[in-house]
This record gives structure tokens, sequence and C-alpha cells, in this order.
């Protein structure tokens, strides 16, 4: 059914040449995303087509405004500082033949698309360090461009997204209610949880007190949200632009190590596998702080491994919320999707604390 609608929606795009073919593309969790090729007079064009879901994303509309003012920012920091091939560096909106940067499908669901860059990858795991570093010195450069953006204030896309003591108490509130009679089976996740409430503020005490000022930041800076090129592995380009929006740098850092610094997929069931791997980690912190150059307060690089402990718990509690609830939010292909993601997020969190004064000193190493 998804496929017939892209069909439609895509007539609405100014594309030249006719359409040849679809598949589904990317492992995200949220939008629904196509790889699409069009033959123009023989040469094929591919491009980059998602529905985004209005369930997570109440307002699209705005959704897609904020993600053409960033992009529009950072074209022009990109050709300010004469940087050669923009349509790698920059997403590339395909507007519509009305002039719009999104359509609608008969059933008014909203649609857009992209150019899609060729010859590069994202990944979903770290294979090597080089990549974790060329992957953060990326959203590092992506945040330091962004520092000085003045133009209209974003739309908040997802309330409260990385507010994590609303993540906290809905965590709570889905124990109390158990809607699905489930927490009586995940109580040692759910207790492991609550014996950690402390950590759910630790960064917005930070932003209440002034010590960190407010920032426009990405805000699911996972690896597999930027692309790295195929030949070089160079960090080209930062993807995934929904929550570009206020919030903290440290967000940024905190997820990017969270996603990437562990070497089994989110989803893995041996967590005896799960473990920060601190060689990448290393990288991360190298990469990130090379890309963002003097853009960072002193406080925001030494809260840097609070950050990774804090988006690895705040994710983890949002699983197990989401599987507590029976599963509304993020896509699953079987019955303990969300309780299999959240213990690798929890087996993550006890290595990260077992680790963490050797994390600060990697920090303080390459600052």
């Amino acid at each position: 059914m998804a496929a017939t609608l892209l069909r439609e929606a895509l007539k609405k795009f100014d594309v030249p040449g006719s359409f040849k073919n679809s598949a589904p593309h990317g492992s995200g969790h949220i939008n629904d995303t196509f790889i699409v090729a069009f033959d123009h007079d023989g040469a094929i064009t591919r491009y980059i087509a998602q529905r985004i879901n209005d369930n997570i994303f109440k307002n699209p509309v705005k959704v897609m405004e904020n993600i053409a003012h960033v992009i529009r920012h950072l074209l022009d920091k990109a050709e300010r500082r004469g940087q050669k091939d923009l349509n790698r560096r920059v997403l590339t909106l395909v507007q519509t033949s009305d002039g719009e940067n999104f359509a609608y499908d008969p059933d008014g669901r909203l649609w857009r698309c992209y150019h899609f860059i060729e010859g590069a990858s994202a990944w979903d795991i770290a294979e090597t360090p080089k990549q974790a570093f060329e992957a953060a010195r990326a959203f590092g450069a992506f945040q330091r461009d962004l520092t000085d953006y003045g133009g209209p204030k974003l739309f908040e896309t997802i309330p409260l997204f990385h507010h994590t003591p609303s993540r906290f108490a809905a965590l709570q509130t889905a124990a109390r209610e158990d809607v699905k009679n489930r927490a009586a089976s995940v109580k040692a996740e759910i207790d492991f949880a609550l014996s950690r409430e402390t950590l759910a503020g630790s960064l917005l005490s930070l932003l209440e007190s002034g010590a960190v000022p407010e920032r426009v930041v990405h805000n699911d800076p996972k690896l597999n949200n930027v692309f790295l090129d195929d030949r070089t592995g160079e960090g080209l380009c930062v993807l995934d632009l929904d929550t570009v929006m206020p919030g903290l740098s440290l967000y940024d850092f905190g997820d990017m190590a969270r996603s990437a610094a562990n070497p089994v997929a989110e989803d893995e069931r041996d967590l005896g596998r799960v473990a920060v791997q601190v060689s990448v980690f290393e990288a991360l912190a190298r990469g990130y702080l090379e890309g963002v150059e003097d853009a960072l307060l002193p406080i925001e690089k030494d809260n840097l491994v609070t950050s990774f402990k804090l988006l690895t718990f705040e994710c983890g509690t949002r699983f197990l919320t989401d599987y507590l609830q029976g599963d509304t939010y993020f896509k699953i292909k079987r019955e303990t999707h969300n309780l299999d993601r959240c213990r690798v997020q929890f087996a993550l969190l006890k290595s990260i604390e077992e680790q963490e004064e050797s994390l600060a000193k990697i920090v303080r190493a390459v600052q």
C-alpha cells in the first residue's frame, strides 16, 4: 500500500524522466523511507522519498519548515567558506511542481523527496575507529555551523524530546498503569531505571542554572544519520533533520556515543557482547571536538561522559516505556523487540558506569 501511495505522491514532485523502481531503504524506526530510481533519457537518477510519520511528528508541515531553514543556513555557510560539491555536503530537497518542498498522497499523508547522495553510505555500527571519527567530526561541524543560526525560531517538532525527567515520569506512569500486563515480567528493568532517578535531571540542571546555553542541535545523531564517502571514508552529510530544534549540545554527543560506541546492534539479545568500545569512544570524542572547533564552552566539554550516560539511560527508558505501553512508538519486528532494545541500553549504561573515569580521562586528553 505504501508503495502505491509513494507513486502517487511522486507525481507531484518536479522529477524529470519516468519512474523506474523503488525499494524500502534504511533502518529507521519512525518514517517510511524508499530509494527511488527515475530514468531520464537513459540516465538513472536516484532519490530518497519519505513519508513522515504524523503519529510521531504531529505537525509535519512545521517539520519541513524547520528543515528548509536549516538547509538554507548550512548552504550559506558552506558557500561562504568556498566548500566544493555542495550537493554531497548538504541535503537537497526536491520541490513540487507548485514550488513546495512536500506533497500529500491520496491518504493525506505528507511526503518529501531528497536527491540521493551517490557514492556514500550510512552505517548502523562503526566497523573502525576511523568511521566513528569521521561521523563525529561531521556532527561536530554540523553543530558548529548552526551556532550562529539567525533564521526563524525553529519549531519544537517533538515537545520535550530529550527532557529526561519527563521520560522518567512516563516510565513510572507506564509501569503503574501496566496496560498490557507486562510490568511483572520486567521488574528487574524497571527497578534498574528507578534506581537511577538522579541521573535524569543531570543536564537540564546545567541549563536551568545558566551554566550551559540552549543551542540548535540535531537531537538524533545516530551513526547511521551521517553519510561517509565510500572512497575516502570522509564524513560528508548529516541526515534526518526532523528533530533539529533548540536543545543542548550535550544531547548530540551523548546520543552519538550511545549509538556508535556500542559494538553490537541496538536489538542484540546476547547482552554479554554489549560494552563500551573504548577505542571508538576516543575516536568519537576526538572527531566531535575537532569538528565543533571552538563553538563549545569548557563546561560542555567537561560533561561529555555525563551526556553519554544520560542519553543511554534515556533511550533505554523510552524503549521500556514503549514496551509497557504496547509498542505504540517504535516499529517492532517481534513481540519483545522494544524490551530487547531496552536491555541493550541498560547493559551499555552499566558498562559506561564501570569505565566512567577512564572515559573522562580520554575526553580531557583530546580537548
